[in-house]
């Protein structure tokens, strides 16, 4: 019997200045994110799930324990679900008033296809895989689901579907507390993806 692994972009953090928090810590979910994980958690309840995994940053480990509570899971943390790195981690990234208006700046932006501003693409499929089928093994042949973050999410996902890497950030379908389903068929090989959006109803005017 084939297994599903679903992939959960985190929900609404706390971010009322706009910085590109990245990797760091210290980013809490807002009230409307911890309403999104609650929304979500009741919606897994259709899955026989055998393993929660999430990053081991604090919105997405936040986002997990609705769900590992509702399942009576405990959350395994996965560092390779973290976070794309990048270089303007930490500060305002908005186009005419942030990092961007400093031609400084400008360097690293030389490359999108690598990209050469942060984390290669190949290294985020490499660990997002891995981590992905470290969860399919530890669910023992129930389902699993693990909490990560949308650049590594949508990177999977171009991946297995065979997307061009480089892409418009606007155009990522993967909205706050999305879920990215995996599925696997009876030998482990991926057969489908699948995509929803449980907490839509919650979702900000503007994407983020």
């Amino acid at each position: 019997m084939g297994q599903t692994i679903h992939v959960l972009r985190h929900g609404e953090v706390e971010n009322p200045n706009k910085i590109l928090y990245g990797r760091q810590s210290g980013w809490h979910l807002s009230e409307r994110g911890r309403e999104m994980a609650e929304v979500v958690a009741d919606w897994t309840k259709q899955f026989n799930l055998g393993a929660i995994h999430a990053s081991p940053l604090e919105r997405a480990q936040e986002t997990a324990e609705p769900i590992a509570q509702r399942h009576g899971l405990k959350i395994e943390t996965d560092p390779r679900l973290i976070e794309a790195a990048n270089i303007f981690e930490g500060k305002k990234f908005e186009l005419g008033s942030g990092v961007l208006k400093h031609p400084a700046s400008w360097w690293h932006l030389r490359n999108p296809w690598k990209p050469s501003w942060g984390e290669p693409y190949e290294e985020q499929i490499n660990r997002m895989l891995a981590a992905i089928f470290h969860a399919r093994d530890k669910a023992e042949g129930k389902d699993a689901l693990v909490v990560s973050h949308q650049l590594p999410i949508w990177i999977l996902r171009s991946a297995i579907e065979n997307r061009n890497l480089l892409h418009d950030p606007r155009k990522r379908i993967c909205t706050l507390a999305s879920v990215t389903s995996v599925h696997l068929d009876d030998e482990g090989v991926v057969s489908a993806i699948s995509y929803n959006e449980p907490a839509k109803h919650l979702l900000p005017d503007k994407k983020i």
